[in-house]
């Protein structure tokens, strides 16, 4: 099952736009925590914006999961 949700992932990636923009959403949220875990100090104000980027994330994570699992239903 692996492999078929890889290889639905990729055609999706290839071929839906809708897809496509949650991957770029998941990638912007990961980009930012990256640039935020580099700061040697993080005041209140980060570390807020650090908690929501997360749950963004992680929102953005289920919503692809949820896509790739109804396109498996209905056969890519």
């Amino acid at each position: 099952m692996p492999t078929l949700t890889r290889q639905t992932r990729e055609q999706l990636l290839t071929y839906d736009q809708e897809f496509q923009k949650l991957v770029e959403q998941h990638t912007q949220y990961e980009e930012q925590l990256l640039q935020l875990s580099h700061s040697s100090y993080l005041n209140l104000e980060d570390l807020q914006r650090e908690v929501t980027l997360k749950k963004l994330k992680l929102r953005v994570k289920d919503a692809m999961e949820r896509y790739v699992a109804t396109r498996l239903n209905h056969g890519v």
